[in-house]
């Protein structure tokens, strides 16, 4: 439980990644907006930003799908991914990609994990007495690939040792591919994020460098939008890859842990087997 609680935190954080970037630009343009008022009553300022708040929901100009997202998210998150530029598109479908495969990955590993000792506890005392039919029954009310294993070993019971190593060893296999599916979206998202992070910065310098060719001389508000470009797209790239990063690090800790209880269970049963022949 508490493996489970730390994954939903997790996926809370990187649900919020972007929405960080987009608290940090609201608090800089509210500091701007405090340098640049005038000393007008507190009053009129209020009714001002309620007025210009009115105008831009009914503005026709934003889209049914852009609304519905400044109010699940924030405008601030909006804005910041409409500034990015079409970098952020691709940065999004492998965020949604990513937690998906998250979550179901975290449901099946952990659906797959069982107490290896009070199951192995209740199956080698069959196997000793060579009640293989009741051993079976109690694979088959088990869950995870442990059981799996040991089901697919014990079906070859009555042709002898070598059989059931051989039968194990190719469930094993089987299991494994299993255990071993949904890395390749989590791997991807992790290189593929701060790489298309990089490439929108790339693009934020050119138009940056574009803006001083064509001015003629070299302005901080004339290349500042080419180098916003260039930091939103960064910090998103790498706001969506280091969270991703820890859960394919924890998810790699799940099936080694389940490899081993695969190992231990086979083993027994097998040893269980010889002696008993």
């Amino acid at each position: 439980m508490r493996r489970k609680f730390l994954a939903i935190i997790m996926i809370m954080v990187m649900l919020s990644g972007f929405a960080t970037l987009a608290f940090a630009q609201d608090a800089v343009e509210e500091t701007a907006i405090e340098e640049t008022v005038t000393n007008a009553e507190a009053t009129e300022t209020t009714d001002a930003v309620e007025v210009a708040e009115e105008d831009f929901e009914e503005s026709p100009s934003i889209s049914g799908f852009e609304m519905f997202a400044r109010k699940i998210v924030g405008s601030g998150f909006v804005d910041l991914f409409i500034q990015g530029g079409f970098t952020m598109w691709p940065m999004l479908i492998l965020l949604i990609w990513a937690i998906a495969t998250i979550i179901w990955k975290l449901v099946s590993l952990s659906y797959a994990k069982i107490n290896v000792a009070e199951f192995l506890d209740k199956l080698v005392p069959l196997v000793k007495e060579k009640k293989y039919a009741d051993a079976i029954k109690v694979c088959e009310e088990t869950k995870g690939p442990v059981a799996s294993v040991v089901h697919a070993g014990l079906s070859k019971a009555q042709l002898g040792i070598d059989a059931v190593e051989k039968s194990i060893e190719n469930a094993g296999i089987v299991e494994m591919a299993f255990l071993e599916k949904g890395f390749i979206p989590i791997s991807t998202t992790i290189n593929l994020a701060p790489m298309l992070g990089f490439f929108g910065t790339m693009i934020g310098m050119i138009a940056a460098f574009d803006a001083i060719a064509k001015a003629g001389e070299v302005d901080p508000t004339i290349v500042a939008s080419g180098i916003k470009i260039a930091l939103i797209t960064t910090a998103a790239g790498l706001a969506v890859a280091i969270p991703v990063q820890f859960f394919n690090n924890m998810f790699l800790s799940m099936v080694d842990t389940l490899v081993m209880d695969i190992q231990r269970g086979s083993e027994k049963v097998i040893e269980t087997l010889v002696e008993n022949n």
